[in-house]
């Protein structure tokens, strides 16, 4: 059976939330489809992602989004009504492309991840499966609480077409799937019960404990130029991180992650490091004691989290992540409430080992348990399977 996948970006190397998860359910999906891959990109190419993409799919096509196709979809965003983010990775140019390939391919099933290319394919008369990933309409709202007078009100905005567009395309695929229960919940649409919660996985034979020098107290993980996890750091380190030194004086953070933003590169000091892009972001797993996420804003399940538990680090989160991840409180996850409420139970996993232990351990079953890439494909393939059945 040939499956064919339209993405947003190249899902190569894996630095970001989406690009891990189309990683993944293309690695999946291969044992039962051919996958035939198109993917936009606006960014530079890295030199392996072609080879290491082909190794789950039968064709690999990569269509180069320039800055005039860019600004091209942006503009005419304004008067169509398109959300934004729609109107950014649109390209009548490359529509043309994927019709083409579409027709030289032809495909049993059509799949995509995101509502940002949803626009290319939804009027076609083939089986079609939709991978919201998050709910970017509730995820913009946020944001506009707390950006800045003139962003606001164009956040609003966006926030509202995106509202309007998820659950306008609803209608337009087969099957649709999402990657939590709050995410789903979100979505305004009235038979939304009919959408998939399927979460991701985490690779436990790669993201496992490692038996290393503990070198920071506190570690905090991600794509470091995306929004909420720039404000996530600075609420770490302005607002916990003076409230635990009363207590604990000599604390040393670690921020990992690809592209930090300027906002954050200022954070770094005697006591916290800013790491930039890491080769193997385990060793900083191995080289820390406690996970802390503070996530005040954004959608979805966090990544961070999963590969955090799976490799045995007690994690501390907000009940905003912890909502989307579900894993019981003060069992198998610590969440925080205030910079207080983090300050004490950072202290807490510092202080005492055994409740260190505990919190890692019952963290490291919850993830082996619940979040598992082969398990969540099978259902994927089970949803593909009946849509290509039922149009036979």
């Amino acid at each position: 059976m040939k499956l064919f996948v339209l993405l947003s970006r190249v899902p190569y190397p894996l630095e970001k939330g989406d690009k891990l998860r189309a990683f993944h359910h293309l690695r999946c999906l291969s044992k039962y489809y051919d996958i035939h891959l198109f993917c936009l990109n606006d960014a530079k190419l890295h030199p392996l992602a072609v080879e290491k993409l082909s190794e789950f799919c039968q064709s690999v096509t990569i269509a180069r989004l320039s800055r005039t196709n860019i600004y091209a979809g942006l503009f005419s965003a304004i008067f169509s009504g398109l959300p934004f983010q729609t109107g950014y990775f649109f390209s009548k140019k490359i529509k043309k492309q994927i019709l083409a390939k579409i027709e030289e391919v032809k495909p049993d099933h059509i799949f995509c991840q995101l509502i940002r290319v949803t626009e290319y394919v939804k009027d076609l008369n083939i089986p079609k499966t939709l991978d919201y990933q998050d709910v970017f309409s509730t995820g913009y709202q946020r944001l506009s609480t707390k950006s800045s007078l003139f962003i606001k009100p164009l956040l609003r905005i966006e926030a509202q077409r995106v509202d309007k567009y998820e659950k306008y395309i609803f209608d337009k695929f087969d099957n649709k799937f999402i990657i939590s229960v709050p995410d789903r919940d979100a979505i305004n649409h009235p038979e939304k019960d009919k959408i998939l919660v399927i979460p991701n996985g985490v690779d436990t034979e790669y993201f496992k404990p490692l038996d290393l020098k503990k070198e920071f107290d506190i570690l905090f993980t991600g794509n470091m130029n995306y929004k909420p996890n720039v404000d996530s750091v600075e609420y770490l380190v302005n607002n916990v991180l003076p409230v635990l030194k009363r207590k604990v004086p000599v604390v040393k953070v670690l921020i990992a992650g690809a592209d930090p933003h300027k906002r954050v590169l200022k954070l770094a000091s005697d006591d916290v490091c800013v790491s930039g892009w890491v080769e193997d972001m385990r060793e900083c797993y191995g080289k820390s004691k406690i996970f802390v996420a503070p996530m005040q804003i954004g959608t979805g399940l966090q990544n961070k989290l999963l590969e955090a538990m799976a490799m045995k680090l007690p994690c501390i989160t907000s009940g905003l992540a912890n909502n989307a991840l579900q894993a019981a409180e003060d069992n198998e996850i610590l969440v925080g409430y205030s910079p207080e409420d983090y300050a004490e139970k950072i202290e807490l996993l510092l202080k005492n080992p055994e409740t260190c232990q505990n919190i890692a351990l019952g963290g490291y079953n919850f993830v082996l348990k619940n979040y598992n890439w082969e398990a969540q494909a099978e259902r994927i393939h089970g949803l593909i399977s009946a849509a290509v059945s039922q149009d036979a």
